[in-house]
């Protein structure tokens, strides 16, 4: 079991993408609730612990202000991550912050960098950092 003290993985835990929508969101709650209900396991605590913790990601993930949030402001173990998975969970990151035209106007990145390029400096230290 993951020591409870260091950060989690929403999207690890939902097992989906980094960049899931909704509905896949949805899919994967359903089937890991349905797999690790404490009623299908005799209310072991192995389960009921897995279970509390597939409902907090997914509580997380659904809520689009506080995935922006947990997106933004996470704590991440990047040497637990492999190329493929941090190149996935960061490409937001990585490749608007650099410069090499993502145009995913959808992406909480995004539309973060584009709210601060039409703001005083004062304004986007405001955004970047509340």
């Amino acid at each position: 079991m993951e020591d409870n003290n260091s950060p989690k993985d929403y999207y690890k835990i939902l097992e989906v993408d980094y960049d899931a929508n909704e509905e896949m969101i949805k899919m994967s709650y359903r089937k890991l609730a349905l797999k690790w209900h404490p009623d299908k396991h005799n209310c072991d605590t192995v389960a009921t612990s897995k279970f509390q913790e597939i409902n907090e990601a997914y509580n997380v993930l659904m809520d689009p202000a506080l995935r922006f949030e947990y997106d933004l402001t996470g704590i991440y173990e990047i040497h637990k991550y492999t190329l493929r998975e941090y190149l996935a969970r960061f490409k937001g990151m990585i490749l608007t912050c650099n410069g090499l035209g993502i145009s995913h106007s959808s992406s909480p990145w995004t539309q973060q960098l584009a709210e601060c390029n039409n703001t005083t400096d004062e304004q986007s230290f405001d955004l970047v950092y509340r």
